[in-house]
């Protein structure tokens, strides 16, 4: 009697110790491996340093056209670099404005759409454009604008002058000449204006941009080239 209990206890003992193992199992398969694997998480506010690859232009460039660029500061979260510089920026050209005689400076707006790293890594971007060497960049959406004055600025350009040719006419001649003066003061003030303001934008290969991450990206691995997904 005493050794069949005895043999009972052990085969419980036995039991109860399996039952931990496994469920010791579990709980470390629930852990770490599958989430040390994902990608990590770029954060919302993040600089994005980068240089162009290729020429943009309002001349040529189209709404819509694809455009490449580099990664040229490293991106470190936590500690990690995570983005190494050279990786590869995917973009387009959202807005296109060409410069016209009468309606305004040049203007343009570029997107991210991926980063890739080196590693296949790749993060779905949305970020804003802050800064373009050589440009001015104005407003959320970051629109790159042109040399030169808006309509607005360029209509007040040329009432100073009409009025400056009034005022010279009217010192020479009283009413008369005010009104001739003006005349001659809007005509060189028109071909002022259309002689000086309105050029494209010309965005050279190295050009130098920033962008600020506007909502937090998580990386995908991809699959390389040629390898199997298996």
């Amino acid at each position: 009697m005493r050794t069949r209990c005895q043999r009972a206890a052990v085969a419980i003992l036995a039991m109860i110790s399996w039952a931990s193992v496994s469920a010791l199992g579990v709980a470390a398969a629930s852990l770490s491996p599958q989430a040390s694997q994902d990608a990590p998480t770029i954060p919302a506010g993040t600089e994005l340093h980068a240089q162009l690859t290729q020429v943009l232009s309002t001349k040529a460039s189209q709404n819509g056209d694809p455009f490449t660029a580099s990664v040229t500061d490293p991106i470190f979260v936590k500690g990690y670099e995570i983005v190494p510089a050279g990786s590869a920026i995917d973009g387009h050209v959202s807005y296109v404005k060409p410069p016209g005689r009468a309606k305004g400076v040049a203007e343009m707006r570029l997107v991210i759409d991926t980063i890739t790293a080196p590693d296949h890594t790749q993060y779905p971007v949305s970020a804003s454009l802050h800064e373009a060497e050589g440009a001015k960049v104005n407003g959320q959406e970051g629109t790159i604008t042109g040399p030169g004055k808006a309509t607005k600025g360029a209509a007040k350009e040329t009432a100073a002058e009409t009025a400056a040719g009034a005022g010279i006419g009217a010192l020479a001649d009283g009413g008369t000449g005010a009104l001739y003066g003006a005349a001659a003061g809007m005509l060189v003030g028109v071909i002022h204006t259309l002689a000086k303001h309105h050029k494209d934008i010309t965005l050279p290969i190295g050009t130098q941009l920033t962008f600020v991450i506007s909502h937090a990206t998580t990386g995908k691995k991809l699959t390389p080239p040629g390898a199997s997904s298996n």
